[in-house]
């Protein structure tokens, strides 16, 4: 009876592999964020210095839109590295000059609280855009995107309190054990 539960130990911490395939296809969805990214770029610079001159609030919300690119796959590598890292696999970076130093902390805790910060960013981006040029959306559709906004930080600010009511717990019982 031992040997079977041991057997379905093992498949069950192997079945963490099936998460890679995932990891892979954020990889390829990165690939696309920088032909996007370089998409606009070359947008940008097209219409900047070509003979179809753009206004200021042209270019800003062309810039926002690269901000925008760039927070996502900041967002996809923080999902990417630390979900792996966390979820299916040491990362061997250590020696690496490149290693990221949050990573050395990464945890799921602090991976939620990342990412929900990347999020707030990204709806900052979106709102900011909304701001700078009000007339392509209805009052109600801005209205809806301040709502989400502030959902969202809402949201940051309970799962950084969980975060820090669990680190507290963590410690008291650490300590009691001693």
């Amino acid at each position: 009876m031992r040997n079977g539960v041991k057997k379905m130990e093992a498949f069950i911490f192997w079945s963490r592999w099936l998460q890679a395939p995932l990891y892979l296809g954020l990889i390829l969805a990165q690939v696309i964020y920088v032909y996007l990214f370089l998409n606009e770029l070359m947008h940008l610079v097209q219409n900047a210095f070509g003979t179809a001159k753009i206004n200021e609030t042209e270019i800003m919300l062309i810039v926002l839109g690269l901000i925008d690119v760039v927070m996502i796959a900041n967002l996809l590598i923080m999902v990417i590295i630390g979900g792996y890292e966390t979820f299916v696999s040491r990362l061997d970076l250590e020696h690496h000059p490149d290693h990221p130093e949050w990573l050395s902390h990464v945890n799921a805790g602090v991976l939620k609280i990342k990412l929900s910060a990347a999020i707030i960013g990204i709806s900052s981006i979106h709102l900011l855009k909304t701001f700078i040029n009000p007339d392509k959306l209805t009052k109600h559709a801005i209205l809806w995107q301040v709502i989400i906004h502030i959902v969202f930080l809402f949201s940051a600010f309970a799962m950084v309190m969980v975060d820090k009511i669990m680190t507290q717990t963590l410690i008291l019982s650490k300590n009691n054990a001693h």
